[in-house]
């Protein structure tokens, strides 16, 4: 077991609440297709991959965590889904060639990848990506830069997608609604 999936696991293990869909992906799962394959990578306890299936989509559901994976099976089999679980660290070799309709991605950042990402999706497929931003308003999420996006970040590391949607409220107007930690983006191949 390595390191980091031994971190995971430790804190999937710990996990009280039930697992949500990103805010990206429930508030605009209307843009779903209806049916096709879908991805949940780095899926953590399947929020988003429960919402992909649940709306018809062919899921498989990536993470580095046995813990979050099995948690995320039971799920499926008490709501009677089918989603295709993979432990895996997550590379650009893990990632086939045109193989998705849709792709979610919430609070994971491994730059690297950004070209797989896209390289993944089948032609008008769609990514939906949530992650954390450097101009947060609190301690929510990681502290290391690495793992943070700068301003607008997203619109560049995907800018050979078209944008449909974008969202990165950072500091600006009344703090005290939306989301002020996280940037979100959609954007079609």
């Amino acid at each position: 077991m390595t390191e980091l999936q031994d971190k995971w696991d430790t804190i999937y293990r710990n996990a009280c609440s039930p697992p949500l869909p990103a805010e990206v992906l429930s508030q605009h799962q209307y843009l779903l297709p209806k049916q096709g394959k879908a991805l949940d990578l780095a899926c953590g306890l399947g929020g988003n991959a429960v919402l992909l299936a649940e709306s018809g989509l062919d899921v498989d559901a990536w993470d580095i965590s046995s813990v979050a994976l099995q948690i995320l099976q039971q799920q499926t089999t008490e709501k009677g889904l089918s989603i295709a679980t993979q432990q895996c660290h997550i590379s650009a070799e893990t990632l086939a060639q045109q193989a998705y309709d849709v792709i979610v991605i919430c609070r994971f950042l491994d730059r690297t990848l950004c070209n797989a990402i896209m390289a993944a999706l089948k032609p008008g497929g769609l990514l939906f990506y949530q992650t954390f931003t450097r101009n947060k308003l609190d301690q929510q999420g990681p502290s290391n830069p690495e793992y943070l996006l700068a301003n607008n970040e997203l619109l560049r590391l995907f800018s050979p997608l078209s944008v449909v949607f974008y969202q990165e409220y950072a500091k600006l107007g009344d703090v005290r609604f939306g989301n002020r930690n996280e940037a979100c983006f959609i954007g079609q191949k």
